[in-house]
């Protein structure tokens, strides 16, 4: 396709017109005047002098979307959001932002920084956001900047998600709300908030289950925070935060085609694949002014989260035959004494070395009988048991001094801050082998005998160090323009120590540190109309997850098993926007450009016989650039927002692809200006609200979102995932001023459509039903509805 068929439409969109986002509220665009701009909630700034594109939400909002969780809003809500369903549970999806992720997958290269109360939230290990983690209710606000801007630290490489909690100062009263659906769909929340002038306080308790409308597919999220607020004389604050959760969720992930099309769109493929969150929060914020033009600001915070997977799966062990010293490993039999005994192919045919546990739960002897009937029938034991469990523990505390003085006679806001946190991990993880319910009309799951295999098992102990230091400095030139400077230092130390003689080769010694710079120019031509343009820079270290998980020689499986510790190089984003945004008489609008370039980008090169397997690696360069249309317009009872994003996401270093079920082969050449998958080139959001009576409302969401390749073709020799339109209706009814009825239908026209696409290999599981599809895809949620009632008092 030439350069001028390939950009023509885009850019006469730019020209032709501007479009919104959401629908009534005109926080996206005018209704938010002043927002906190550095990860610590301080002073903060008006919303017309940000150099870049800044989207908005506060609790009505969400509460008025009727989303389940704050991803869920973001999709439906935010420009250039996209949603991969790569596990098929409603809390862990792939949140992507101008082509960057949050996610809660390792394997995924994270490209989001995301703040609580201007605490960090991507986990330590592997830079992972976990989106179960708080109840949606608690939140107050939150806003998403976009670029690279360097004040946000680490990961900020396309943008950053900022979300502030409730008080009892912003919410007071007493809330209950239940709701019932679809699939076994049980919500109940609650929540209550005051103050006395002084102190307040607030406290929420959420508890969510479902069965899921996949099979084999239950979810329970027990959710808990607590707030206490002290307010002064002279504007001084003081706040404790306390969250909790305890969550169990099972999302059975991507299936093959011929899977769905034969079994149904519910149909799974190997099960359990199952996650446990639990997470202790507590932090300390405060902020006081120091004289009349000097504001200090800052917080600690003690975090611990566990993570414990479970995964069932296929074996990629078969039979293979050793020497009498149980060397040597031969696929067949050759002459003299033999012996039989299992190896994964992977591995080059290394024999396993056999370990059970003992009651202490330590590595152990082996039953021989059972193995020896392990290895004489590996057909019926031709599954395996990976568990994984993180455990991390984080300290830190920031602070941050804004000055409001004068420069030189000229309006000037200095913000002065710095970070530091410091996080202990402890990683383990088993493959056990297992028996695979893979007979026709079995459930597919698998059944583990309490045989491992050693070389799988993998213990390891992580120290990492974060320090940042960063200025920010908007000045105003004259009445109309102001000139933004930045900068942040990152220093991040990663100590890593493989525990036990089979996994030295993770231990190492890792120091990142850069200095990112920024610059930005907002313009007010009028009181209805500015404009605004930047450059930034932003940087992202490798994480423990992936510095112990790239070699190429010996590929690990995520979320399991690491294997060795060679170097990788940070990555550097670096950004420019320029865009006009407007509001008047009801009507706000907006339209942007953006254009990001990734040096020594990271990616997972799929290595293995299962989609999980590989390692990741450096592949110079990646750029995202971009169209951004926005416009929302509210008449006397109705309110209509749209939006529409081009994004254009390649690669510009050409480099070999692995991807062991692609079906052109399993190494591929990448060239410069393929595009990257899982990134869709086109999304329009449509959100329109009906005040039909004073006391009933309607809404509809539409969210469009075109074709994408699949993960694994990176040189795009393949078809591609179809593209799709959803629609969703919501309403609510107020029986009197404080009781409401609400519902919510998703996906109302039933249509089948897939969000994410990964290669895979399904002939072994799947024999028995005469399937082999490569093609494995994340199926979007059929026609579900939900009803509920909302009380205050």
């Amino acid at each position: 396709m030439s350069l001028q068929k390939k950009y023509w439409f885009p850019l006469l969109a730019v020209a032709a017109c501007s479009t919104g986002v959401s629908a009534e509220d005109a926080t996206q665009l005018e209704g938010v005047t002043v927002i906190g701009n550095t990860p610590i909630y301080g002073v903060g700034i008006e919303k017309n002098r940000i150099a870049a594109a800044v989207q908005s939400a506060n609790a009505d909002d969400l509460e008025k979307s009727q989303s389940l969780n704050i991803a869920e809003h973001l999709r439906y809500n935010f420009s250039s959001v996209t949603i991969n369903e790569a596990v098929n549970n409603p809390f862990q999806p792939d949140v992507q932002y101008r082509g960057f992720t949050a996610s809660p997958l390792l394997g995924l290269p994270q490209g989001l920084s995301v703040y609580v109360n201007g605490i960090r939230f991507n986990e330590p290990f592997g830079d992972t956001v976990n989106w179960d983690l708080l109840p949606e209710g608690a939140i107050q606000s939150v806003n998403l900047f976009a670029g690279s801007n360097p004040v946000f630290g680490q990961n900020t490489l396309g943008g950053a998600l900022s979300i502030k909690i409730k008080n009892g100062f912003d919410n007071e009263g007493n809330q209950i709300e239940a709701s019932i659906g679809n699939d076994g769909r049980m919500n109940v929340e609650v929540q209550s908030g005051g103050n006395d002038g002084e102190f307040g306080y607030f406290v929420i308790g959420n508890y969510y289950e479902e069965d899921g409308w996949r099979d084999h597919s239950p979810t329970e999220v027990q959710q808990g925070l607590a707030t206490l607020t002290w307010r002064g004389e002279n504007g001084n604050n003081v706040e404790l935060t306390a969250a909790a959760n305890n969550n169990k969720m099972i999302g059975n992930g991507a299936a093959p085609i011929g899977l769905l099309e034969a079994e149904g769109r519910e149909s799974i493929y190997t099960q359990p694949d199952q996650t446990e969150t639990n997470l202790a929060l507590l932090t300390l914020s405060g902020d006081t002014w120091v004289d009349d033009t000097t504001q200090l600001a800052g917080n600690v915070f003690y975090r611990r989260n566990k993570v414990k997977t479970l995964n069932g799966d296929d074996s990629d062990y078969g039979l293979c035959y050793v020497d009498a010293n149980n060397e040597n490993p031969l696929a067949a039999p050759a002459g003299g004494s033999v012996n039989a005994t299992l190896c994964e192919a992977e591995d080059g045919l290394e024999a396993v070395e056999f370990r059970g546990f003992d009651d202490d739960e330590h590595l152990g002897d082996v039953d021989a009988a059972l193995q020896a009937e392990l290895i004489a029938d590996d057909e019926v034991f031709d599954g395996t048991l990976n568990t994984s469990e993180t455990k991390m523990e984080s300290f830190g505390l920031g602070s941050q001094l804004t000055f409001l003085d004068d420069f030189n006679g000229k309006e000037n806001q200095l913000t002065i801050g710095g970070s530091i946190d410091y996080s202990e991990i402890d990683f383990e993880s088993d493959t056990q082998f297992a028996r695979l319910r893979n007979e026709e009309g079995e459930d597919r799951g698998v059944t583990g005998i309490g045989i491992y295999d050693n070389e799988s098992s993998v213990r390891l102990e992580t120290d990492v160090t974060n320090i940042g230091l960063f200025v920010t400095d908007t000045l105003a030139l004259n009445e109309k323009l102001d000139l933004t400077l930045s900068a942040r230092y990152n220093y991040t130390n990663i100590d890593m120590v493989g525990i036990g003689e089979e996994n030295l080769d993770l231990t190492g010694n890792h120091s990142f540190k850069r200095l990112n710079p920024a610059v930005g120019l907002a313009y007010q031509a009028n009181d209805h109309m500015s404009y605004y343009g930047s450059y930034s820079e932003s940087s992202r270290a490798p994480t423990p997850a992936e510095l112990s998980c790239a070699d190429p020689e010996d590929p690990c499986k995520l979320p399991n098993g690491f294997v060795s510790d060679p170097p990788l190089e940070q990555v550097v984003a670096k950004s420019f926007e320029v865009g006009v945004r407007g509001n008047s008489a009801g009507y706000g609008w907006s339209a942007g450009a953006f254009h990001t370039m990734n040096h020594d980008d990271i990616i997972f090169q799929n290595a293995g016989t299962l989609a999980s397997e590989g390692y990741f690696a450096n592949v110079g360069k990646t750029r995202r650039m971009g169209i951004e249309l926005a416009a929302n317009k509210k008449y006397d009872n109705v309110a209509v927002g749209v939006s529409y994003t081009w994004m254009d996401a390649t690669f510009q270093t050409p480099f070999n692809s692995v991807s062991t079920n692609n079906p052109q082969g399993d190494t591929r050449s990448v060239e410069k200006g393929d595009a990257i998958p899982g990134l869709p080139e086109h999304n329009i959001k449509i959100v329109a609200d009906w005040a039909v009576t004073p006391k009933f409302d309607l809404g509809a969401e539409v969210n469009y979102q075109s074709s994408q390749f699949y993960r694994g073709d990176e040189a795009n020799e393949n078809e591609k995932i179809d593209s799709f339109a959803v629609v969703n209706l919501r309403g609510q009814y107020k029986l009197t001023n404080n009781v409401e009825l609400f519902g919510r239908i998703d996906n109302v026209f039933d249509k089948d459509y897939e969000t994410f696409g990964v290669y895979g290999e399904s002939d072994e599981v799947l024999e028995d039903q005469g399937i082999d599809d490569h093609r494995f895809v994340g199926p979007g949620k059929p026609r579900s509805g939900v009803v509920g009632i909302r009380a205050r008092f």
